[in-house]
């Protein structure tokens, strides 16, 4: 019965978002002022009452038909798209100059990847492998902010000093002159563990995606060289996208699983101030 009243909740959202479209439509509105002033005119009500019933006929034809809510589902993907490309360029722009160069060398790898494929190939079609060549691109992105931010993260950290505090506190356990001290000790030796445990898999993680972004460059740039030397759309088969793909979405898998990890180190160090920034190396 729950799923019942659930569902009809869902068909009642999903309907109404196309009702609210079709009231919006420029056309149902100049109708509706076009009966308006009929009725002005006139000085009768007898067009208005016209347009409110055309209206009632209107709403319950227009949005339940299949021609209208496929311009509306593709109006709203047009959206959601232009959106998409409006936050991701906002994303660009907040990376440092070298993070934004590597970025836009990529998306011009990609572009001229395409062109010298039609170039040499002599076909204006594009297969499906390259034109996924821009969700590549988006991923690269998207595993780049994640790894400057997890970066940042393991600067912000003293791993030496968190070892330093398990020892202490171990020994401050195995000394203990009492039980309920003992347990308080235990409780910050597991504590502890566990924050050096999340600080290991925020660190993998980052050498994780380090090695992926030099994937996803090192793939643009050999495909770049072996589309130039292709001669017909047959040849573009022998390359391999599928390994690429997949190599991402594990990645991206491992983040996700990585990330109660960065949640969990974050937690402590706001209970208990820790943030020491350590000076780090080579950066990427």
């Amino acid at each position: 019965m729950a799923d019942i009243q659930h569902y009809k909740k869902e068909l009642a959202r999903f309907n109404s978002g196309y009702t609210k479209e079709a009231l919006k439509e420029p056309a149902n509105l100049w109708g509706l002022a076009g009966f308006a002033v009929a009725s002005a005119f006139m000085g009768s009500v007898i067009p208005l009452l016209i347009g409110l019933l055309a209206e009632f006929v209107y709403v319950l034809a227009v949005p339940n038909s299949e021609w209208y809510r496929r311009i509306v589902n593709k109006r709203f993907r047009e959206t959601a798209v232009e959106d998409a490309k409006t936050v991701r360029e906002r994303l660009i722009s907040s990376f440092t100059p070298r993070e934004r160069e590597a970025v836009e060398y990529l998306r011009w790898q990609k572009d001229r990847i395409i062109e010298n494929y039609q170039k040499f190939t002599g076909s204006t079609n594009v297969p499906p492998d390259l034109l996924s060549l821009e969700q590549r691109w988006e991923d690269f992105i998207d595993l780049l902010d994640v790894y400057r931010r997890r970066k940042q993260h393991l600067k912000s950290i003293n791993r030496q000093a968190i070892h330093n505090q398990l020892s202490q506190a171990f020994r401050s356990m195995e000394s203990a002159p009492d039980e309920k001290t003992r347990r308080v000790q235990e409780t910050n030796v597991e504590i502890l563990k566990r924050r050096l445990a999340s600080f290991d898999d925020i660190e993998k993680s980052v050498s994780l995606v380090e090695a992926q972004l030099q994937s996803i460059e090192n793939f643009f740039g050999y495909l770049n060289d072996e589309i130039v030397s292709i001669t017909t759309p047959e040849k573009f088969s022998l390359l391999d996208f599928r390994q690429l793909s997949d190599s991402i979405a594990m990645t991206k898998q491992m983040l996700e699983e990585t990330a109660d990890s960065v949640g969990a180190l974050d937690s402590f160090n706001r209970e208990n101030g820790n943030y020491d920034f350590v000076p780090d190396g080579k950066r990427r």
